[in-house]
């Protein structure tokens, strides 16, 4: 394989790694929000925006923590087949079936990019009480289908150097 796939390949799982390792502490952020909720609740004064900065936590964790998922190959798989065949056909599988991923998260991104825009151009607010804006979630979320797709064209160079019996 060229050097520079080496490069890439290394630099895109440097970076999923460290995204993911932040991503990892989010979890820790939405638990002290549902914490303060919950005391406020019971001292009888609720805080109104705690509900969608939970779910908007949960966004980011999901998001930003994909491409660290998929790294680590902890991501769910119908495993019934998969884990019986050799490594050379698994590497045979995930190479055509990254082209469907791939295709599938660039529609993703290219929704996703329109979404923030117009929530950039028309000061998107979620409805509710809060009315907390919209662009800074879908940012997140652009950042992180962009981050999956680097992460799985990594994945694919690693498969294709796997079929060529060499080593990323």
């Amino acid at each position: 394989m060229p050097n520079w796939t080496r490069t890439f390949v290394r630099y895109v799982d440097a970076l999923n790694y460290r995204v993911g390792r932040f991503a990892m502490y989010l979890l820790f952020a939405l638990m002290a929000v549902m914490l303060w909720s919950s005391f406020a609740r019971s001292a009888l004064t609720p805080a109104i925006w705690t509900d969608e900065m939970g779910q908007f936590l949960m966004v980011g964790y999901f998001m930003l923590g994909g491409a660290y998922a998929i790294q680590m190959d902890s991501a769910v798989r119908m495993d019934l087949l998969y884990s019986r065949w050799s490594d050379r056909t698994k590497a045979l599988v995930d190479v055509v079936t990254i082209f469907a991923l791939l295709f599938y998260l660039g529609v993703l991104l290219y929704g996703g990019i329109e979404s923030t825009a117009y929530a950039f151009e028309y000061g998107e607010r979620r409805r509710g009480l809060w009315q907390p804006y919209m662009w800074p979630i879908k940012v997140v979320m652009c950042i992180g289908i962009t981050l999956m797709i680097l992460q799985f064209i990594a994945i694919l160079f690693k498969d294709i150097a796997k079929l060529r019996g060499e080593e990323l």
